[in-house]
């Protein structure tokens, strides 16, 4: 029995014991297709999990950049990564939003308004799924740059990404380390947009689980680069590094800077187009500048555990944290 044989009987099996005499005890029979993909998804989760701890923790060990001064913290950022890829998250939103896009494209029709789809790009693109995939990865990476760009630039929007970028000890797990009011906003962001160029259910899974490993990746405690033409084709752990370094990426406003560095998710060429590109040879510290002790021995406190994480967050977002912001981040 190969993999993916084994994969589906799994999936039958975890569906069949488990998840279907839920459906119908309750009463949501019409909603067996999703929650049959939902199983696909948990188990696409599990997957990646195995395989991000077999091939990056050795990494870690054997070139790690800093030592792990906080233990906690990467199990607290296991918790993220579990609750992400494990969840529904965002194969939900995605079935959710799925078939409200469909009823407007049938208005559209209605009204003799065809929809975009970039499969219809060029005649015979269908024809070269590797092609396609590839388009529709570079498309959403160029979407997902502008919002990751754009939580920098808003003070509301940093008041919750700043979760992400006060780890101070990143590691494998930290990619997951969001607040999940600015997770739940960025899938439904990229999932619109992914609906609304053409992707397939199918198509979109498989393209979050190949965006998702590369952003474990970049990253984990590793020291590690792709050489000097390979930096400008992918993101590594050392160019995102340097957007989460003190002072350096996200919050510096140097001659020319616009208030941060390296904002691209997958493609650096993106932050080359748009000026943002810093291409630093160091490995940087990282965590928020307002986290080190101020002259008068305070600091921001971002919270210990994912509770307390997500409510100082939520505090940040209402102006309910009485602590001052000592460097005012864009």
């Amino acid at each position: 029995m190969n993999f993916i044989d084994l994969f589906s009987t799994a999936q039958a099996w975890i569906f069949e014991a488990m998840v279907q005499p839920f459906i119908y005890q309750f009463g949501l029979g019409e909603f067996t297709e999703q929650a049959f993909e939902g199983v696909e998804w948990f188990l696409i989760g599990v997957c990646e999990l195995i395989v991000l701890y077999a091939l990056l923790r050795p990494l870690e060990a054997w070139m790690p950049v800093h030592k792990i001064t906080d233990s906690t913290a990467r199990w607290n950022d296991f918790i993220y990564t579990a609750l992400h890829r494990l969840g529904l998250f965002t194969l939900a939103i995605f079935f959710v939003l799925d078939p409200a896009l469909d009823s407007l494209t049938g208005l559209f029709h209605l009204q003799g308004m065809n929809p975009f789809n970039l499969d219809n790009l060029w005649p015979g693109m269908v024809d070269h799924p590797v092609l396609v995939f590839l388009l529709y990865l570079v498309v959403l990476d160029f979407f997902d740059y502008w919002y990751h760009r754009a939580e920098h630039q808003f003070s509301w929007w940093w008041a919750l990404h700043s979760l992400h970028h006060s780890q101070r000890n990143m590691n494998l797990w930290s990619d997951n380390r969001n607040h999940l009011l600015d997770d739940f906003l960025r899938d439904v962001y990229m999932g619109l947009i992914a609906i609304v160029i053409g992707v397939q259910p199918g198509q979109y899974a498989l393209l979050v689980v190949v965006s998702r490993m590369i952003q474990s990746l970049q990253h984990a405690n590793v020291r590690m680069h792709f050489g000097q033409v390979g930096e400008y084709l992918l993101v590594s752990p050392r160019y995102h590094r340097t957007h989460h370094a003190i002072g350096v990426g996200h919050e510096s406003k140097g001659k020319g800077s616009i208030g941060g560095h390296n904002f691209a998710v997958l493609f650096p060429i993106w932050d080359v187009v748009f000026g943002t590109a810093l291409f630093s040879k160091e490995f940087h510290m990282t965590g928020i500048r307002d986290q080190l002790a101020s002259p008068e021995g305070s600091s921001r406190d971002y919270g210990q555990g994912f509770w307390s994480q997500q409510w100082l967050g939520f505090k940040r977002l209402l102006r309910m944290d009485k602590e001052k912001i000592k460097v005012r981040i864009r």
